[in-house]
């Protein structure tokens, strides 16, 4: 039973290991399931924090394209330089999006293979800072933005050097389209307006793709923090005048690196039920000062409304570092709401940033105008408060950053999760079959305690039936000898000598049977009982057969010696049996034993001339059967025709132990 219970332990333990060949990511192999359980997790609460990929709608421009071709190992190029030396620690390039039909938004014409070069001037050739698709595959459907990252390399011009160039959608031909390209240095983006020059020009140049829009700051994606909560755009009351202006005292003068405005959320709506332009001023002016009154005022950003591809959901310009406390919007043409209901100017803006060194330093700072909001829940607070209609804002570098780490975690996980289904249907398999086994080793378990109560039952059985047997075989022959001495007795009793000696003989007889009572259990086990059986059969002969004709034959003596001692106690036993029924029932005078040993076989042989059996009787006496059923051999009685009676035991001394004890069981029936 207890090794039913350590085969089961050890295929539970065994169980819980993982199959080594059961996924392809080396990387996954090499994980335990809570390993993957917990990476999951970990994706799970790193997502959450993440910006989600929130795509723009309406108009706006989709970057640059290049020239189409046949063939995709075409050499195409992309040069940025930048107005002064940037210490650059990270591009980042931004996939031009279409909408697959039926895989979704997939990044179109991105390049496959390529290096990043950058150098000084006067340095036309530079060095490569990365390279891409050479030794591993580059995705070139990646929808979030591609991050390279640098060491602080000081650059006058950075170049994307494109060898392999992927299929664009409609047509299958194959050509280099990006959407931004953005440089940082620290937080800022010196590759801002900066100057751009291409491999391949298109013809014309116009529309939503040229070579300029990847320095213009938009992107395809709308800013959607995963944190802090919504805020609605300011939006002014209609009919503020014809140069309306806003005012920010950021408390202290800073030196101004840049500028960002984030225009009105236009609407949460698919489609959008408001134009990219609303609130927005066609041209203005950005001015800073160190006197309230602005009468130092230097102009920071000039900026005027040509085509709905200058619009975008982040308006940013780099400045020139120039120190000011105060910052003015002034609209110089504002935007003019055509409703039918009301007519007029208006202006509006979801945020104001101003940065310095890394820095918005008019977070939380009050802006003033000389008109009100349309309603308060437009205030002119929400003109600072660092959040949009969809949360916290974020800065550019941090934004694609969040971007690129979700895609990244998005492609991660259903392979995690693919992972731990596998195994979790392995366990569930392994479940199943453990759950058949213990039934089968409890059936097995349960059936085993039963036949070993039946067997202990049958051996107990077994064992009372034995003892029965030699009590009656052995005791049964002492007590015979005894009534036949004592019947000698009775006719000698005019001999005295004579008489003398039955009566030692009859003290004899009386303290054998007294040993044969105490040593009868011992029977079942002694080693050493009948040990030389040719003797012991000898001489019970003379002892119970004293006034008998008899003789003994014995045939294979070494064949004897090997028998197992059951056996040996067995034998003489159905031998002593043999002699009490003939000296009680046969009225013989004389009797022959023959015993044959081989390798296979005994076969013994004990007749008489008695007077036999009746006619019709050849019932065999139930001790002699039950004996031999000890022995698993066959008996059989015969009457010869000179009289008599001749019984024969035949003994297989060979044979499966199964086989003889299922003979033994079957004699006993």
């Amino acid at each position: 039973m207890i090794r039913y219970f350590s085969l089961l332990m050890l295929l539970i333990c065994t169980s819980c290991k993982p199959n080594d060949n059961a996924y392809g990511d080396d990387e996954l192999e090499q994980l335990t399931t809570r390993e993957l359980v917990n990476r999951r997790d970990d994706i799970d609460a790193e997502l959450d924090s993440l910006a989600r990929l929130s795509y723009r709608g309406g108009v706006g421009n989709v970057g640059y394209r290049s020239l189409a071709y046949a063939t995709e190992a075409r050499n195409e190029w992309i040069r940025i330089d930048f107005s002064q030396s940037e210490l650059i620690d990270q591009v980042i390039l931004i996939p031009s999006i279409w909408r697959d039909t039926q895989k979704g938004f997939l990044a179109d014409g991105f390049p496959k293979q390529f290096k990043l070069l950058g150098g000084l001037k006067g340095d036309e050739n530079g060095r490569v800072i990365a390279s891409f698709g050479y030794d591993n595959p580059v995705d070139v459907e990646r929808v979030a933005p591609l991050l390279v990252n640098c060491d602080r390399v000081r650059l006058d011009w950075i170049k994307i050097d494109v060898t392999r160039l992927s299929r664009r959608a409609w047509d299958k031909k194959f050509i280099l389209q990006l959407s931004e390209i953005m440089a940082f240095s620290g937080l800022k983006n010196v590759a801002l307006r900066q100057a751009v020059t291409v491999s391949s020009p298109l013809r014309y140049e116009g529309g939503g793709r040229e070579s300029g829009f990847l320095v213009d700051g938009f992107v395809p994606y709308i800013m959607d923090a995963s944190q802090g909560i919504q805020s609605l755009a300011y939006l002014s009351e209609v009919g503020i005048g014809d140069q309306p202006k806003l005012a920010l005292d950021l408390g202290e003068s800073f030196p101004v690196s840049s500028i960002h405005l984030h225009t009105v959320d236009v609407s949460d709506t698919v489609p959008q039920v408001t134009e990219t332009s609303y609130a927005l001023p066609k041209k203005f002016r950005i001015e800073g000062a160190n006197r309230d009154d602005f009468s130092d005022v230097v102009t920071l950003v000039n900026w005027e409304l040509q085509n709905a591809y200058m619009i975008g959901p982040n308006l940013m310009w780099n400045t020139s570092n120039s120190s000011h406390r105060y910052i003015r919007l002034v609209a110089d043409r504002p935007f003019i709401k055509t409703d039918e209901a009301t007519m007029g100017s208006q202006i509006g803006f979801a945020e104001i940033e101003i940065y310095s060194k890394d820095k918005n330093v008019a977070l939380g700072k009050l802006v003033k105008a000389s008109f009100n909001a349309v309603s308060p829940a437009r205030s002119i607070e929400a003109l600072t408060d660092g959040r949009n209609l969809y949360g916290d804002l974020l800065g550019p570098r941090r934004w694609m950053n969040e971007l690129a780490r979700r895609y990244e975690l998005d492609a991660e996980r259903p392979h995690i999760q693919a992972a731990l289904e596998s195994r979790y249907e392995q366990q569930q398999n392994r479940l199943e079959s453990l759950t058949w086994l213990a039934v089968v080793l409890a059936t097995g378990i349960i059936t085993t305690i039963l036949l070993m109560r039946i067997m202990r039952m049958r051996q107990i059985g077994m064992i009372r039936e034995r003892l029965a047997a030699d009590l009656h075989d052995e005791l049964g022959a002492d007590i015979h000898t005894i009534g036949l001495l004592s019947d000698l007795a009775a006719t000698t009793k005019d001999d005295p000598e004579q008489l003398k000696t039955l009566h030692r003989r009859i003290r004899s007889e009386t303290e054998r049977s007294a040993m044969a009572v105490r040593n009868c259990t011992n029977m079942l086990d002694a080693d050493g009982l009948y040990a030389d059986l040719k003797e012991d059969m000898e001489r019970t002969s003379r002892r119970i057969m004293a006034k008998l004709d008899h003789s003994i034959k014995i045939e294979g003596e070494h064949y004897l010696r090997n028998l197992k001692a059951r056996t040996r106690v067995d034998l003489f036993l159905f031998f002593k049996e043999c002699l009490i029924n003939v000296s009680k029932h046969a009225n013989a005078t004389k009797f022959r034993s023959h015993l044959v040993a081989n390798a296979s076989q005994l076969t013994l042989v004990v007749s008489d001339n008695g007077v036999g059996l009746d006619e019709g009787e050849n019932e065999i006496p139930l001790s002699l059967t039950r004996r031999a059923g000890f022995l698993g051999g066959k008996i059989s009685l015969e009457k010869p025709e000179e009289g008599g009676t001749r019984i024969k035991l035949l003994v297989p001394t060979k044979r499966w132990s199964i086989i003889r004890k299922f003979n033994i069981l079957w004699a006993k029936r």
